[in-house]
């Protein structure tokens, strides 16, 4: 059955005819779909179409199921390679927009990390009252429902989710359709190994080495570059990613690893001034989540400790940012951790803030809706230009995820280690398959670690590199506006790289000797705009259009008249090796909407206007030509 919330959203924001023309069903599950050319109605999801996406948004449910399982994915842009790849978000309130907001963050961070995949999110609504033997019903039944589209889309863990849900997807949808799986399936677990707080860790270190160039810039000239471990630290949010910043800080260099001075989670803050026994916290982590309340309580309180003179424990989280320090990390879920005004419901506002050097963000942070930016926009003029304080773009820092999830598809499992289809969806057999590939599925996750460790390290330092040196270049840039620069420039030149045969479509043929009716017919039963006229030896000779079969039409001319009567002869064409940017520059140049792509005098496709804006990055491109 559809999500309760999910059924009054969909139904408030989606009229009637849009359900009874758009509705897909196939056995049980159903799908909603929208695609670029959807404007309007994707704007009554809350998603704004621009010059990057989205390629597609699906809202799907299974409508027989017992438990309330369904959702909302959305492709955001296909440009750096197909498939997406993203994380599948649980949480009551999931909307296509906030999904949305996630895909195109992982557009950005996908391009920023130089992978070969879009941009895609996923998003389950989770019920009400969740028992954890139903959990695992809407963990399977919502991978059922992505099987339809792993084509172009690839989840991962996010909130709400694991390592060991994307093993449940795995059994369901095979072994090089999910990633972040359990090291018995060679996976790099992002949650065990902590991708996204290893990017985190390798961003301040290479922010370290550049920050001496930003003393060029007024509000930087006094900066006080501190030794790596004389470099105290803030984490707001000690969790899946917190977390693993406190334990890589230590383990990438264990003689230079900065002072971890205070943390956060949902029952409040630690802060000690000489440094928190960053250890003993994370492996209470581990065992009990959040450990602030915990920690002091059972380790402070209650125990004869000295560093009770310097331990402080509140518990309003917030507050933490309140605190001073070099660096802070916000790794908490939450886009607007800071914000000048207070009506946003930031974590802290700036007037309260502690004093930071530079804040690295390890959470999600980008918003692609207008107003959001705008807020964004605000805080950074405020904080980077009038504080002197540089922010590290969340997709620039926190793609380490991404990055390990990445080289589970970039060093794909080899066929001998592939589950057998017909053991698909059967856990007990592919437990068996499993373990009898134990040592070869081990050996595959070491070497996908080791590739992705050393990608991590190369992208990451390049990004803060570009990053500070893009803000000295134009000092009146943002950091939000640098960053989006860096991914932009990499979606565009990929794009641009493109060819006509990676997006062209099949072209309908028509002999010489057939008529006006006979090609009317075919531009409807082919639903195109354009016939290709052709030999007999299948050479390209004329075209024929919808617009020459209205003229015909218009100036009364037989319909059973020959083709030689309306056809273009001078036709207009290019090559499969074309770029996209030729192809759009000629569509324009010439004022025509559809183009046939001709090999050997032979057609092989078309381009249309249509096909542009559904399989490329029109708006993007019109910007180049």
């Amino acid at each position: 059955m559809i999500p309760s919330r999910m059924h009054q959203f969909l139904h408030d924001a989606l009229p009637q005819s849009i359900w009874k023309t758009r509705l897909i069903k196939d056995g049980p599950f159903r799908f909603l779909e929208f695609g670029p050319l959807d404007v309007d109605r994707l704007q009554r999801l809350g998603i704004k179409v621009d010059r990057l996406g989205p390629r597609l948004v699906s809202c799907m449910w299974n409508e027989e199921s017992s438990v309330e399982i369904g959702g909302f994915l959305v492709v955001d842009n296909l440009a750096m390679g197909q498939p997406s790849m993203g994380g599948t978000r649980m949480l009551p309130d999931i909307s296509p927009d906030i999904i949305h907001n996630l895909a195109r963050g992982m557009t950005l961070k996908n391009a920023a990390a130089d992978l070969p995949f879009g941009g895609g999110k996923s998003g389950i609504v989770k019920p009400e009252n969740l028992s954890e033997e139903d959990r695992h019903e809407v963990i399977k039944g919502f991978g059922q429902l992505l099987k339809r589209y792993k084509e172009i889309y690839i989840p991962g863990p996010d909130v709400g989710t694991n390592d060991a849900d994307m093993k449940t997807f795995a059994i369901e949808n095979g072994l090089n359709n999910v990633v972040s799986k359990p090291v018995d399936m060679g996976g790099n677990r992002i949650d065990e190994l902590g991708g996204a707080a290893n990017g985190v860790v390798v961003a301040t270190k290479a922010l370290l080495e550049h920050l001496p160039k930003l003393k060029q810039l007024p509000q930087f000239k006094n900066i006080v570059i501190p030794e790596p471990s004389d470099m105290d630290v803030l984490i707001q949010g000690f969790g899946a990613v917190g977390a693993h910043v406190a334990r890589i800080f230590h383990d990438y260099d264990p003689q230079n690893s900065p002072i971890i001075k205070g943390i956060s989670d949902e029952n409040g803050y630690l802060l000690n001034n000489e440094g928190l026994p960053w250890k003993s916290l994370f492996d209470m982590w581990k065992e009990f989540g959040a450990v602030s309340q915990k920690y002091f309580h059972d380790c402070i309180m209650h125990e004869d400790h000295p560093e009770l003179n310097q331990m402080v424990f509140s518990n309003s989280s917030n507050n933490l940012l309140t605190e001073s320090a070099f660096c802070l990390v916000p790794a908490s879920p939450v886009f607007n951790y800071l914000d000048v005004d207070a009506s946003t419901n930031p974590s802290m506002t700036t007037d309260r803030m502690g004093n930071w050097q530079i804040i690295v963000e390890g959470a999600n942070t980008y918003s692609p809706n207008p107003a959001r930016k705008a807020e964004r926009r605000r805080m950074e003029r405020h904080v980077y230009r009038d504080k002197g304080i540089l922010i590290a773009t969340d997709y620039l820092v926190n793609s380490g995820g991404v990055i390990y999830a990445a080289h589970e598809r970039i060093i794909p499992t080899p066929d001998h280690l592939l589950i057998p289809k017909d053991r698909l969806g059967n856990p007990e057999a592919i437990e068996n398959w499993l373990e009898k590939n134990q040592k070869d599925f081990e050996a595959l996750a070491d070497i996908r670690r080791k590739a992705a460790v050393k990608k991590l390290e190369t992208v990451i330092r390049r990004n803060m590199e570009e990053l500070i040196d893009g803000l000295c270049k134009d000092a009146d840039s943002l950091p939000c506006e640098i960053a989006e620069q860096i991914s932009v420039h990499r979606i565009a030149s990929m794009e641009k790289s493109r060819t006509a045969q990676d997006i062209m479509e099949e072209a309908p043929t028509i002999s010489l000797d057939k008529t006006i009716t006979d090609a009317a017919k075919l531009l409807v039963n082919a639903h195109v705009s354009i016939v290709n006229v052709v030999s007999q030896k299948g050479k390209l000779i004329g075209i024929v259009t919808n617009w020459d079969i209205t003229n015909a039409m218009a100036s009364k001319l037989p319909m059973d008249s020959p083709l030689t009567k309306v056809m273009t002869a001078d036709v207009i064409t290019n090559t499969p090796d074309a770029t996209i940017i030729d192809c759009i520059r000629k569509l324009e140049n010439h004022e025509i909407s559809a183009m046939p792509i001709v090999e050997d005098d032979k057609v092989v496709g078309v381009i249309t206007g249509d096909i542009l804006a559904r399989r490329t990055l029109f708006r993007l491109l019109q910007t180049m030509t």
